[in-house]
């Protein structure tokens, strides 16, 4: 059973339920194509390859358009994310069948997303690790956003692995769990959200029943 669709975020909003203020994610999910079976036998797992999206031909190497031209039919564009899932059970879906966003989700389900956060380049500790810095008065000078000592002296002699200290922010991957589908738009393949979703508009959310 399918339980997982690609999907972009869309922009945010708010919905009022039972008098109280939600925000709301708009992510436009789907519609997918199986693009690979998983063979157990061969593989050590049953899954599927999810291809959500479109990019033109031109932008394809010879590989890809291989392994997608049983999932491509003539004239189509190929998709622009593949991703895959883990099935408990052989899937019924063959290559090529169409995913839709109503196939899998319900009005009241809840749902597990996943996406890349937006990248905020090099930061310092304050803003990246929520450092408190140093005094700004009392003779200090150029120590006000400093992240202070990084270790102890001639023993251990070295900066311990996962010291907290400047660096390139965001671009994690990042899961949120429990969040609630308010409604679904299967026209325009659309799935509200309660909560927000990680990431920039128009990034690739993976959404997981």
């Amino acid at each position: 059973m399918i339980d997982t669709i690609l999907a972009t975020k869309k922009d945010m909003g708010q919905a009022f339920i039972d008098g109280k203020r939600i925000p709301t994610t708009k992510l436009v999910a789907g519609p997918c194509v199986v693009t690979q079976i998983i063979d157990k036998d061969k593989n050590g797992y049953w899954g599927l390859q999810l291809g959500f999206g479109e990019k033109k031909i031109k932008n394809t190497t010879k590989p890809l358009r291989g392994h997608l031209k049983k999932a491509v039919k003539a004239g189509e564009k190929f998709p622009r994310f593949l991703r895959e899932m883990r099935v408990d059970q052989e899937p019924e879906a063959k290559v090529g069948d169409p995913v839709a966003v109503s196939d899998i989700f319900v009005v009241g389900d809840k749902v597990i997303v996943t996406a890349t956060s937006k990248g905020k380049g090099f930061a310092g500790g304050m803003k990246r690790w929520g450092f408190k810095g140093g005094p700004a008065t009392h003779g200090q000078s150029d120590r006000a956003r400093a992240i202070g000592s990084i270790g102890q002296g001639t023993t251990p002699g070295r900066v311990h692995k996962g010291k907290k200290m400047p660096g390139r922010m965001g671009t994690d991957t990042v899961t949120v769990k429990n969040l609630k589908v308010l409604s679904i738009d299967e026209a325009k393949n659309e799935i509200l959200v309660s909560g927000p979703v990680p990431g920039p508009r128009g990034g690739l959310v993976i959404v997981k029943k």
